[in-house]
């Protein structure tokens, strides 16, 4: 949640900042797609015929200050859909609105509930645009940022200007983060932890502790100190003949009771069942890296690029099985059509599994999104395209194509088609 600096303006243009803010949000997202190849069905196969299915939130951010350098954060939100199938079928899954868990009422929670604390060290003077889940005002360019409560470890870490809002960019889930960061996380995306970001310079470097789920996929209701994520990530920004860009380097380390891909099939050898990763958990790590990379090309043009992987021998516990991903592509304001706030997006994402997870597929294993019930593995390849319009000040409506070969890595399945249409309201 590090605040984007913007140029300083002059003294007296600065209004004195607000001791409470209060944002809305409403963002509805539908996708289709059509039938698709398919000779035969698992429990987290993508479903044959077409399907249409949407998914709807609202959320209310509710800010205070309480004092220098301290705000507080509450989001309730209103949510309710589904993704595909109950979101399965896809490792890299199209819908970034769309949860693990879904209903067809609309249902209430709280994403978010967390304190920040900035502490000022120095440096150059700077002026923080208000946002939601961000006060605002006048700080200095060197700080200390302290966040603890419920969030989303994203709303810290693997951020980009480019590649990281579904209700406003990209749409898949692994063009949006790190496909291989398998950060903590409940059902809905959230967790307890505590952050913190040391500004200096053109250097930031970040780290954190979170709390896992009790099971992988599971929900975090409580902070028991039991199964824990950690997190760093060191950033430099840099400008480039005029162009700013930045570059990130994250690790983690996951610690939790998880299976060993080769143990479960091991177990599941000659007694003609499926293999099954729930039998063979116990206390175990599980690391993983990002590279993430963004960059001005000229005004208006943003590219954007990330790597990443993870230890492949134990099962995904939160995000998706992915093992290693390679994505990147390009972000277009429709200036030269003379429609400045309109954005043009395209993106393309290879994911990967270890040669254990795959034999863990192969013999019929479930995951947290994928099991087809057998698996001829290809790497799952993803297209994205996606073009915003600026209806109004509040109000952006956009269509999102993407193009899935070999979902969930399956070379007997698809291609898919996924055609999207999303609108999206702030005030």
């Amino acid at each position: 949640m590090s605040a984007p600096a913007i140029a300083e303006p002059a003294i007296e243009e600065i209004q004195t900042p607000t001791n409470t803010a209060a944002h809305l949000q409403f963002t509805n997202v539908t996708q289709r797609h059509p039938r698709i190849n398919s000779p035969y069905v698992g429990t987290n196969s993508l479903s044959a015929v077409g399907r249409t299915e949407e998914t709807t939130d609202i959320t209310l951010y509710l800010g205070a200050r309480l004092w220098h350098g301290a705000e507080i954060w509450a989001n309730p939100e209103v949510d309710q859909g589904f993704g595909f199938d109950k979101t399965v079928g896809i490792a890299g899954f199209p819908n970034g609105e769309a949860y693990k868990i879904g209903a067809n009422a609309p249902y209430l929670r709280v994403p978010r509930l967390f304190l920040r604390q900035t502490f000022e060290l120095g440096g150059e003077h700077q002026y923080i645009e208000p946002l939601a889940n961000q006060m605002g005002g006048p700080t200095t360019t060197d700080n200390l940022t302290v966040t603890v409560g419920k969030f989303a470890m994203t709303d810290v870490f693997d951020t980009n200007r480019f590649a990281h809002d579904p209700r406003n960019d990209f749409l898949n889930w692994s063009v949006l983060d790190a496909g291989a960061f398998d950060y903590a996380a409940d059902s809905w995306g959230f967790t307890y932890g505590f952050s913190a970001e040391l500004n200096r310079g053109p250097w930031t470097t970040r780290a954190g502790i979170f709390q896992l789920s009790k099971v992988p996929n599971g929900k975090v209701v409580a902070v028991d100190f039991q199964q824990l994520s950690y997190v760093a990530e060191v950033e430099r920004r840099h400008d480039w003949f005029g162009l700013q860009g930045s570059v990130k380097l994250l690790g983690f380390v996951n610690r939790g009771r998880m299976g060993r891909y080769t143990e479960a099939v091991a177990l599941a050898q000659g007694s003609n069942v499926a293999a099954d990763i729930t039998l063979v958990r116990r206390e175990a790590s599980r690391s993983g890296f990002a590279i993430n990379i963004e960059q001005d090309l000229a005004p208006g043009v943003g590219m954007f690029a990330r790597v990443s992987a993870n230890d492949g021998s134990k099962e995904a516990y939160e995000f998706t099985e992915i093992n290693r991903s390679i994505s990147a592509g390009l972000s277009l304001k429709g200036t030269p059509w003379h429609r400045d706030d309109d954005v043009l997006g395209v993106a393309a994402v290879v994911n990967q599994l270890s040669r254990s997870a795959r034999s863990y597929f192969q013999a019929g294993g479930i995951g947290i999104l994928i099991g087809d019930g057998n698996l001829n593995y290809g790497n799952e390849a993803i297209l994205e395209a996606y073009y915003a319009v600026r209806l109004n000040r509040f109000t952006r409506f956009s269509i999102d194509y993407q193009h899935v070969s070999n979902p969930a890595y399956n070379r007997d399945r698809g291609p898919v088609s996924v055609y999207s249409a999303r609108l999206h309201l702030e005030l």
